[in-house]
């Protein structure tokens, strides 16, 4: 089986539309059952997703140098501490931002950051396990199309 590796503009891609469809799920669902504006939710959601992306990359960055992966197997547990650890600092850093957005108590912002961590974690999967196929797909489209001018110069298009 090939590997296809993403490029940085896909990883982009990638990006923006998981944080697109969250912002346009959560802004008016939180809306809805917050009683509060969708202005105020969505400004809260874009201003979250903003420094979710930003933690992303310090997290991953420093996960990356305190336990590469020329020292550390991904296992199933290295991948659930590096989970525990994004979410948990990222719930620190999203408490006075939503406390202070929505004009609430810290205990108030982390009931609500509880509630978008049980968001997050099935959204996550859904999202990936959705464009990974989408991906497939598009990939094995291209496949035929890339190997036809090799194939029409009678050139071997097989894997060695």
């Amino acid at each position: 089986m090939q590997v296809h590796h993403k490029s940085l503009s896909e990883r982009f891609i990638h990006a923006i539309g998981f944080e697109v469809i969250a912002i346009a799920i959560c802004a008016p669902v939180g809306a809805w059952l917050l009683d509060r504006s969708i202005l105020q939710m969505g400004t809260l959601t874009i201003m979250l997703s903003s420094v979710a992306m930003l933690w992303n990359i310090v997290y991953n960055s420093l996960f990356d140098y305190f336990w590469p992966v020329s020292r550390v197997a991904k296992t199933l547990g290295v991948r659930a501490l590096h989970a525990l650890g994004f979410e948990s600092g990222f719930i620190l850093i999203g408490l006075p931002i939503a406390a202070y957005i929505l004009g609430v108590s810290l205990l108030q912002a982390f009931m609500l950051e509880i509630g978008f961590f049980l968001f997050f974690l099935p959204y996550t999967i859904c999202y990936n396990w959705a464009y990974d196929g989408l991906r497939m797909r598009i990939i094995r489209a291209r496949q035929p199309a890339m190997l036809a001018p090799a194939a029409e110069k009678g050139q071997d298009t097989s894997e060695r």
